[in-house]
């Protein structure tokens, strides 16, 4: 009998931060803790009548966020820096012109974000020990598997 199991590893995790101004920053595992999407918008709702009739609405949307949990010494953190100044200052048109692309081909993720925008700046700590940082970012548009 043989017995199956699957592999993970998040060093195949690739995470691609796109903005037209600013460049391009490829992060494959260094210096990142974590990366989590979510979506925001309820892509359904129930409305239902005096006598328990259910009227289900579609939703149409595709909006939500995605955090990254970055080491606060590494390079991505201070890329992130950068990109936020820049667009602190910007033109308004150029606030959500970042895009991000999350590839984990072993699972068959292929994950598009667009009109990315920053929520804010991640709380700080300063301690003994070194920490990661939380960038919150939002995205008007989350396409999943998308190749």
């Amino acid at each position: 009998m043989s017995l199956s199991y699957t592999t993970y590893s998040f060093e195949d995790v690739t995470m691609t931060i796109s903005n037209p101004a600013v460049g391009q920053f490829v992060a494959s595992g260094t210096g990142i803790g974590s990366i989590s999407i979510a979506m925001t918008t309820d892509r359904t709702a129930h409305d239902v009548s005096a006598d328990g009739s259910v009227m289900v609405s579609k939703i149409p949307g595709r909006n939500g966020n995605t955090s990254i949990a970055a080491q606060q010494t590494s390079d991505l953190n201070q890329w992130l820096i950068r990109l936020y100044n820049y667009l602190e200052t910007a033109p308004t048109s150029q606030w959500a012109s970042t895009s991000i692309l999350i590839r984990a081909p072993r699972m068959q993720d292929h994950i598009a974000l667009t009109g990315v925008s920053f929520q804010k700046l991640p709380d700080r700590q300063y301690q003994a020990q070194g920490q990661q940082v939380t960038w919150t970012l939002m995205a008007a548009d989350i396409q999943q598997n998308v190749v």
